[in-house]
């Protein structure tokens, strides 16, 4: 291969994750980047469009263009990829030192190393994070804390499926013609490049989580970016495996088609519904008729909930996919009486999902993998997945979409946990850290999401509370002062032990909840202007 670009590539913190970066694996991403970028822009312009066209009223529906995928009975997936057999229990988190060696030691048949919400994307993270999946394949990973333990990764390990950043982020770190590589590329190219012959080799493979998808010709996309990749390695086609995530409500209408794009490569379809959630909130919150309750009271069994995922599991099984179920985000404590209501939201949650015919879900903590295990085995007993269980997706349009019977209030209640938990958690994703327990939750970037937009949905409104005062812009600046104040006097200063990112995120959920404009994401929105840590500035390969 031949560079005709001027890339420009950020040194990382450590000088031993320069390997990392080696001119080979920059030659790789960037020739997958400048084959997919124009293609990768044309997807999120039409992303765009839809969502102007939802929020000014449109609606959705089944596609008639694409009717003749879901009418034939005949295809299926490939079979599931040795290590994905059984799916019963994954585990998620970020790709950090000491999460990469418990997750894989945790029990679960499957560790989601995550480089998207469950992380926040500071170049070291992202370099460092790769380094450590690469030494974990080739079993070279421990760690040795300040005190003295010692961390070494076990015999049994779980498979590792990694979640690269969403198509609409940048790695602002690695610039080719002055214009930031898409993060989607740089995170899989670079997991498939010093893993994959390391994967396969040790009789797995290289395997994905897709994000954030909207329609099934983003899974077009991911397809043909994988046959290149495969080709350029030297990987059999169909090696690579990916599980997509099914997060956004359009994608909901289109699970058959995702599945059809990517049927040589993939994994199953996965119900991601803490952005699902978002994604409702997204696309409709300049509409009344759709405003949600409290963020607790949209459970998995209100209607519209139900609805997207019995048609996930009767999708998958119709196609011969895995469907996996949505992250419980409870988590253990060192609090006793918390603990009890966490594990049993926990079995409650998981023994559902098994009973509906789920053939695995995910866990946020490794405390809870037994838990998960215990539930989805009572349902399989010996045998590894659901597969042979057949639904009948009888699923409409109008079940999707009853978001108006969702029950519930939006309480004062509701108002203040969605600033806390915006305030606390923008406030760690500030200062590097991604997934973050508070008040005995698991939060990532896709709960905070929720709780930003839903204040602003509610403010745009003015939703009345249940003493029929409105919701108004002073009311939840006044409440974002209170619960500042209140972090900052019970000494909330964050990991960096500095109380400025707490000002920081103050200033960001300002912007996010006030602005004129809804903001897509906040990822994309605070990226640039708070995670650029150090300039791109090592340059290759001009041609």
């Amino acid at each position: 291969m031949t560079l005709t670009s001027t890339i420009q590539v950020a040194p990382p913190d450590d000088s031993r994750l320069a390997e990392i970066l080696s001119p080979e694996a920059i030659e790789f991403v960037t020739t997958l980047h400048n084959r997919f970028a124009a293609s990768r822009c044309d997807l999120l312009a039409a992303r765009r469009e839809r969502r102007a066209e939802l929020l000014a009223g449109g609606t959705l529906d089944f596609l008639p263009e694409t009717a003749v995928i879901r009418e034939d009975p005949s295809w299926r997936v490939a079979p599931p990829a040795p290590g994905l057999v059984d799916r019963r229990v994954e585990i998620t988190g970020p790709t950090d030192r000491k999460m990469t060696i418990n997750a894989l030691n945790s029990g679960a048949k499957v560790w989601l190393a995550d480089f998207e919400d469950a992380n926040s994307p500071t170049w070291s993270n992202m370099v460092d994070g790769q380094r450590n999946l690469r030494d974990a394949v080739s079993r070279h990973l421990e760690l040795v804390n300040d005190d003295g333990r010692r961390y070494v990764l076990g015999d049994d390990l779980s498979t590792i499926v990694v979640r690269p950043r969403g198509l609409h982020l940048v790695e602002k770190h690695v610039l080719i013609n002055g214009h930031p590589i898409s993060a989607s590329l740089f995170d899989f190219g670079l997991y498939l490049f010093h893993c994959g012959r390391l994967q396969i080799d040790a009789g797995c493979g290289p395997y994905f989580y897709l994000p954030k998808v909207e329609h099934y010709e983003e899974a077009r996309w991911w397809n043909e970016v994988f046959v290149m990749a495969q080709d350029m390695l030297g990987l059999a086609q169909g090696t690579i495996r990916a599980t997509t995530l099914i997060e956004t409500i359009t994608a909901a209408f289109q699970m058959e088609e995702i599945l059809y794009e990517l049927r040589y490569h993939s994994a199953g379809l996965n119900a991601g519904r803490w952005d699902y959630i978002f994604s409702i909130i997204k696309n409709f919150g300049d509409r009344p008729e759709y405003v949600l309750p409290d963020r607790a009271a949209v459970v998995m069994t209100v209607p519209f909930m139900q609805a997207y995922t019995d048609l996930l599991v009767a999708t998958c099984h119709r196609r011969g996919a895995h469907a996996i179920g949505g992250m419980s985000a409870f988590i253990p404590s060192r609090n006793a009486k918390a603990n009890a209501v966490a594990f049993a939201a926990v079995q409650q949650d998981k023994q559902r999902e098994a009973n509906a015919g789920y053939d695995g879900s995910w866990v946020a903590h490794p405390g809870l993998v037994p838990v998960c295990r215990e539930a989805f085995t009572d349902v399989l007993a010996d045998t590894p997945n659901q597969l042979q269980r057949q639904f009948t997706p009888e699923v409409t349009a109008t079940e999707l979409l009853a978001i108006d019977q969702t029950p519930g209030q939006v309480t004062d209640a509701g108002v203040r946990q969605n600033v806390t938990v915006a305030l606390r958690y923008l406030q760690a994703w500030l200062q590097g850290a991604g997934a973050v327990a508070i008040d005995h939750l698991m939060e990532d970037a896709a709960t905070a999401e929720i709780s930003r937009s839903q204040l602003r949905q509610w403010v745009r409104l003015e939703t009345a509370l249940p003493d029929g005062r409105p919701i108004t812009a002073e009311l939840v600046n006044e409440i974002i002062d209170t619960e500042f104040d209140r972090l900052t006097s019970a000494g909330e200063q964050g990991i960096t032990g500095s109380p400025v990112g707490l000002s920081k995120a103050r200033e960001l959920l300002r912007t996010l909840v006030f602005a004129d404009q809804s903001t897509e994401f906040f990822t994309t929105a605070a990226y640039g202007a708070n995670l650029l840590d150090q300039p791109a500035s090592r340059r290759r390969g001009a041609a």
